[in-house]
């Protein structure tokens, strides 16, 4: 009674004789998740901060907030210039040093000929071989004094300590830095999404479960999925924490705030492959079987159910109930 008056207000209702060979679907109830919505945010994996290996000014900044970087790369350079005396005095002592070691090998070798013939006793060859290797070692140990500080020169640059993109700069040029101060804020390219779930939906959610972001937060039509990751222990306010994979957030603000559906148990619903709607003048209808005779019946469709043994799947409101013998269009 309740599908006749219906019909009755149905401007286009069409009926015909079924062909004996058309293909039919007998409309069943399946149980499907039951989607809730709720907010996102994206974030970072980590946020990681880039500090100065020396103390100075900073002399050159070569980023700013929003660029990304790479692992390795050179966001700053910190300018010390006692680094800098320090090196030209080393630099001094070290051409003396060597001008020693040169006149000891030349007062050794002369030496040695000497003592070779007789003239002089080997007590001097010993003498000289010591001044000789004093004189080595000097050099040696400036050498390697001068080697810590052009290390030192070196380490002010600030190399950025993982791939991602700048959060915040901390300095400016010409601030002064202390060993180990923090020079810029930098979140890693792994970006993903932060759930905040009500503690009711707590009992559904878990790791592995499938989650939806709709299209029109990419900005395109293309809904987006996602797997939950990490469901954290701890309730915060009422809500659940959870953290959840999406391919495509790179392009995204951190902190941005997206809908996605989640999970929140499971209901019974009909599901029809989309090929069996047919429209007309906006109004959507299925074929359905009678005897020997087909009717066009409208319906309300919900939304897209695709699922691994029905990829063209699409929820029925309205319009359907069990047993139902559908026709192909």
């Amino acid at each position: 009674m309740r599908r006749l008056i219906v019909l009755s207000f149905v401007a286009v209702a069409a009926l015909g004789a079924a062909p004996a060979n058309a293909e039919t679907l007998t409309v069943a109830s399946r149980s499907v998740a039951d989607e809730k919505a709720v907010f996102a945010t994206v974030e970072s994996v980590s946020v990681v901060p880039a500090r100065g290996r020396i103390g100075g000014i900073i002399v050159q900044l070569n980023v700013r907030e929003g660029d990304p970087v790479t692992s390795g790369q050179a966001i700053a350079a910190i300018g010390d210039e006692k680094l800098a005396l320090q090196m030209k005095a080393l630099d001094a002592q070290i051409g003396a040093l060597q001008a020693q070691s040169d006149q000891a090998q030349t007062d050794f070798t002369r030496i040695e000929g000497l003592v070779d013939r007789g003239i002089l006793p080997r007590v001097k060859l010993d003498e000289a071989r010591t001044a000789l290797n004093v004189a080595e070692n000097g050099l040696r140990a400036r050498t390697a004094e001068r080697a810590v500080i052009q290390q030192q020169l070196s380490e002010g640059q600030v190399l950025a300590p993982a791939g991602g993109r700048v959060l915040k700069k901390l300095v400016a040029v010409g601030s002064v830095v202390l060993p180990g101060d923090p020079i810029a804020m930098i979140a890693q390219q792994d970006f993903k999404l932060r759930l905040r779930v009500p503690e009711r939906h707590a009992r559904f959610l878990k790791a592995g479960d499938r989650i939806r972001v709709d299209g029109a937060e990419f900005g395109d039509h293309a809904s987006k999925s996602g797997v939950i990751d990490l469901v954290y222990p701890q309730i915060e306010d009422g809500r659940v924490i959870a953290d959840a994979t999406v391919e495509g957030l790179g392009e995204y603000f951190v902190g941005d705030r997206l809908r996605v559906w989640i999970s929140g148990g499971t209901r019974t619903a009909f599901v029809i492959p989309s090929s069996y709607v047919t429209t007309r003048f906006g109004i959507d209808y299925v074929h359905i079987r009678q005897g020997d005779q087909t009717i066009d019946v409208p319906i309300q469709r919900g939304r897209d159910l695709p699922s691994p043994d029905l990829p063209n799947g699409l929820e029925i409101l309205s319009g359907l109930r069990v047993g139902d013998q559908l026709v192909q269009p």
